[in-house]
Formats: C-alpha cells, structure tokens, sequence
C-alpha cells in the first residue's frame, strides 16, 4: 500500500493509495490545491473546510462540463455513423442501378450489332 502526504490551504494530510499510484494522487491534489487557492484568493481565509468543498465544487462544475461535451460527442459521433451508413446504402443503390442501365444499354448495342451483321452494311457499292 502506498502512502503520500499532500498539502492543501498549509495543512498536510497523509493519504494512502495503491502501490505506484502516488505520483497520480500527488497531482490530483495539486490540481485541487490550485482551486482552493483561487479560493482563498477570491474569498479570503474562511476555514478548511469551505474552501476545499468551493475548489471541489469548482472541479465537480468542470468534471459535469466534460461529461456534457462527451455525451454531444458521442451522440455526434452516433448520428455521423448512421449518416454514413445512408449514404453506403445509397451508394449501394445507385451502383446497381447504373450496373443495370450499363446492361440495358450493353443489350440493346448487341441488338443492334446483331441487325446490323444480319442485314449487311447498307450503301455498299457492289
């Protein structure tokens, strides 16, 4: 079991965490230390207490902002691949058809050459 000692508003506290998991635990409180001190700037020294809930209710307003912007990415994301997958379908589409146009169109020349050899080339002098 880990241990580290973090200081917030110039006390220090002794956490314990999971083995390698001090330098992370380190930089939360770090992170959150910053925010109670744009507290303490902002508000003056108003206890422990209700500087560390402010900063951690700053962090919380952030952390909910994040979700927020995931889930818009997700759902943009969801709608992007639902678009693409139409416009497969159309694609889909569109090539059969055309390889169905190229086929009538291959018929009828064949209909035609067809003819053309069975009557013989017209306006020959002979």
């Amino acid at each position: 079991m880990g241990q580290v000692s973090v200081t917030l508003n110039g006390r220090a506290y002794r956490l314990e965490c999971g083995e390698g998991d001090e330098p992370h635990l380190i930089e939360l409180a770090e992170y959150l230390g910053s925010h109670v001190d744009t507290m303490r700037q902002k508000f003056g020294q108003v206890g422990d207490d209700r500087l560390i809930l402010m900063a951690s209710l700053v962090l919380a307003d952030e952390l909910w902002d994040l979700r927020r912007q995931l889930q818009e990415s997700k759902a943009a994301f969801a709608e992007a691949n639902r678009d693409k997958t139409a416009a497969d379908q159309t694609v889909k589409t569109m090539q059969a058809e055309l390889a169905a146009r190229v086929g009538a169109v291959a018929d009828r020349l064949d209909l035609l050459n067809t003819r053309f050899v069975q009557d013989g080339p017209s306006g020959d002098a002979g």
